[in-house]
């Protein structure tokens, strides 16, 4: 579909406005066969060609390519396979010559609607994703019984993190590309609020918190190879990297940590596993400077590499690069 064109200069102010132009609005007037509401929602849709393509947020994500975007420019180029300046002349049409940006709407409080990505039969390639990154076998396999991994369908196949409410809904979902692929995501109408944690059993006193999922997996393994429960710790992940204000005064807590202290107020204790590179020890004296008059706050970093995932794989004697070595971890 693609064409030669000329080259042809765009005003700024022109380009900036079709940008803005979301996908369901362009649906809506110039594919309205295409678009269908999703069952059992009340804002997501889909189109009819692709029914993996998932609108919803003011985002759109085609589950079974693994790609997405913001704005009809987005879809046409990316889905229709239109040229840039192909797809700047549909939107400069005649119906949408005149279209300008909504006011921005007032922030509601309304809740989210996270879409996750189909799940395939089965999810033998995240399960040898994992344990080649040294994660016990048996935690992956509860992890995925318990609906807190599984693996995408489609063309990409990526391991899928989920953290759910107390209700044990779910709430939020990161995934990650496997093998070689260094891809990495939030699903659309996540809330950060529910990262991917594993909570003890009976309530405790203290939350061990870790960047990422990996490294929190990591340590649950490291403590079971060490003979100790770690059903009976509370582990929190922060969905990613945490960034500080420049000035520590104008930080603010993670919402993941804040919104589980503020749901257990019986927590005295925080132990802070954060990465051992610039970025992690800001984290961590952040989080000490704003928690340390409420909380005893222990700083507690990977003793080996960079996070808790590398110090895995050198407590248990492999290296990253070979999967499929086997292991002296005890199963």
């Amino acid at each position: 579909m693609r064409t030669r064109r000329p080259y042809v200069q765009i005003d700024p102010d022109e380009l900036e406005r079709i940008r803005q132009i979301d996908l369901l609005t362009y649906l809506r007037r110039f594919e309205s066969d295409n678009l269908q509401k999703v069952k059992g929602t009340t804002n997501v849709y889909c189109t009819v060609d692709h029914d993996s393509l998932k609108i919803s947020n003011g985002k759109w994500f085609w589950w079974s390519q693994g790609i997405g975007g913001y704005s009809a420019l987005d879809y046409l180029i990316k889905v229709r396979d239109y040229s840039f300046m192909e797809a700047v002349e549909i939107l400069t049409g005649k119906e949408l010559s005149d279209w300008t940006p909504p006011p921005p709407k007032a922030e509601k409080d309304e809740p989210k609607v996270l879409l996750l990505p189909p799940k395939y039969q089965d999810s033998s390639r995240v399960t040898q994703y994992l344990f080649g990154r040294g994660i016990d076998y048996q935690i992956i396999q509860e992890c995925i019984a318990d609906g807190l991994i599984f693996e995408s369908s489609g063309r990409y196949h990526n391991a899928v993190f989920v953290g759910k409410d107390e209700t044990g809904t779910p709430k939020y979902a990161a995934y990650r590309g496997l093998g070689s692929s260094t891809f990495k995501g939030d699903a659309s109408g996540s809330d950060k609020r529910y990262s991917f944690r594993l909570l003890a059993r009976e309530p405790c006193q203290s939350v061990h918190l870790f960047e990422a999922a990996i490294d929190l997996l990591s340590y649950a393994t490291f403590l079971k190879c060490e003979e100790k429960d770690y059903k009976a710790e509370n582990l929190l992940s922060l969905s990613g990297v945490y960034q500080p204000k420049k000035e520590i005064k104008d930080s603010k807590v993670p919402i993941a940590l804040s919104t589980f202290l503020e749901k257990n107020p019986h927590i005295k204790t925080i132990y802070l596993h954060l990465d051992n590179d610039k970025t992690g020890r800001l984290c961590t004296k952040t989080l000490k400077e704003l928690l340390g008059n409420d909380y005893e706050i222990v700083d507690d970093p990977p003793p080996v590499g960079k996070d808790f995932n590398d110090f895995l794989l050198s407590y248990l004697g492999i290296s990253r690069q070979n999967n499929a070595r086997e292991r002296r971890d005890a199963r």
